[in-house]
């Protein structure tokens, strides 16, 4: 039997409101995160990893950086025609933007009929984790479901986040109910104590979706979405049907990150997850070669540590280190530092996250902060030492007390 033929479908167009200011001048996917990555890298790494190798970007709010970060970065074989490819929001069926992922689809419907793929793959970009879609492909031609949703298990405690995905008794892998945020969730039949989240990934049958999202676009009490609309759709038709990520085995993964998926949604998800690259034993593992990260290089020089008297040593302990960083006669601990960031004498700079470019001068301290690309901290500046002077320059403090200062911002004394 001949392998499918498969499109891929990176849903990249989100504003991400709740990551403000990182995303005052950017898209969600294009956050730089990790040090040299944006948030994008992990789901196109996913899909190309997986050996799909015909990817649409669909891209809309304040695109730049992300069209130039893909277009510049992931580059395919033209011989063998293979893409990566941003698609703007075009209007293709009317005067207004995507008003919804599975609008963004049917907007887009001309892409499914250029390359008439048997099955497409639908992503989110801007989630953490690691996954091989052609398991879950394969799982979903198994089931003879016409779309798949790719869901993980989660404390039924933290049902109301999500959207809750429930079995049917007699088949685990059939949708009996597709329930938004539940406030009285089922737990899972051998495992009461979780349920299965949807992850934002999804598999369809190329035909069934293009049915789908034709019809949703002339239902004008929909929202066209693709969880809170398309989902319960194929669920009233029996034909939804689930794949548990904890079944998703990825080459070179451990029992420690084998199942890690962070939604980076809000500040404080995005600390976190930079947070769980540092550890020793990495809760997820950037280290992995059998399945790697792919990103742009920039050709920078590898990072320096320079001075080592008596008076000030530069050093970094528990720290991400990336290239072109320079840390002159500072210290570090428990940060992520990232291409070009320049730490001066006598400063220090702990439990933080800094983006490309970032100066931080002689005698200043960062601490428990992200400071977004470029911030220029002058000479004996602190930031996150006082959550109230940090609101008062403007800076936005989070409820777990992380000061972000915005892109370009050059701090107060």
């Amino acid at each position: 039997m001949a392998a499918p033929r498969v499109l891929a479908i990176v849903l990249a167009g989100g504003e991400g409101k709740r990551l403000m200011p990182l995303t005052s001048h950017r898209a969600k996917p294009a956050v730089p995160f990790g040090g040299i990555y944006r948030l994008i890298d992990f789901a196109l790494s996913n899909v190309i990893n997986s050996g799909y190798l015909r990817v649409v970007v669909l891209t809309q709010y304040k695109s730049h950086s992300l069209d130039k970060h893909v277009t510049k970065t992931w580059q395919m074989s033209n011989l063998l025609g293979n893409y990566v490819t941003p698609v703007p929001a075009q209007q293709r069926v009317g005067k207004h933007w995507y008003l919804g992922s599975a609008d963004a689809i049917y907007q887009c419907l001309n892409i499914i009929d250029d390359e008439r793929p048997d099955i497409v793959v639908v992503v989110g970009a801007d989630n953490i984790y690691r996954m091989d879609f052609s398991q879950m492909v394969e799982s979903h031609i198994d089931s003879g479901a016409e779309l798949t949703v790719a869901a993980i298990r989660q404390p039924i405690s933290l049902a109301k986040d999500f959207g809750v995905i429930e079995t049917t008794p007699d088949d685990p892998r059939r949708i009996a109910a597709f329930r938004e945020k539940p406030s009285d969730p089922v737990g899972l039949a051998d495992s009461p104590g979780e349920i299965l989240a949807s992850m934002g990934n999804y598999v369809a049958n190329a035909d069934a979706l293009v049915r789908a999202v034709t019809e949703d676009a002339a239902n004008a009490e929909s929202k066209h979405d693709m969880g809170g609309d398309l989902v319960p759709y194929f669920v009233d038709k029996g034909t939804a049907g689930v794949y548990d990520f904890i079944h998703n085995d990825v080459p070179g993964s451990t029992d420690r990150d084998r199942d890690y998926w962070r939604d980076v949604g809000t500040l404080d998800a995005y600390f976190e997850a930079n947070k769980d690259l540092i550890s020793i034993t990495p809760v997820f593992n950037v280290y992995n070669d059998a399945w790697p990260l792919h990103t742009g290089y920039t050709g920078l020089p590898p990072a320096k540590f320079v001075h080592a008297g008596p008076d000030r040593i530069g050093y970094a302990a528990d720290s991400v280190v990336s290239p072109g960083v320079i840390v002159s006669g500072a210290t570090v601990s428990g940060s992520v530092l990232s291409p070009g960031v320049y730490l001066h004498s006598w400063s220090a700079v702990s439990d933080s996250v800094l983006m490309d470019g970032v100066k931080v001068h002689r005698h200043a301290q960062v601490h428990r902060a992200i400071l977004d690309k470029n911030v220029i901290v002058p000479a004996r500046a602190r930031i996150g030492l006082d959550p109230e002077h940090d609101m008062a320059r403007g800076f936005t403090v989070t409820e777990s007390g992380i000061t972000v200062v915005p892109k370009g911002t050059i701090v107060e004394s």
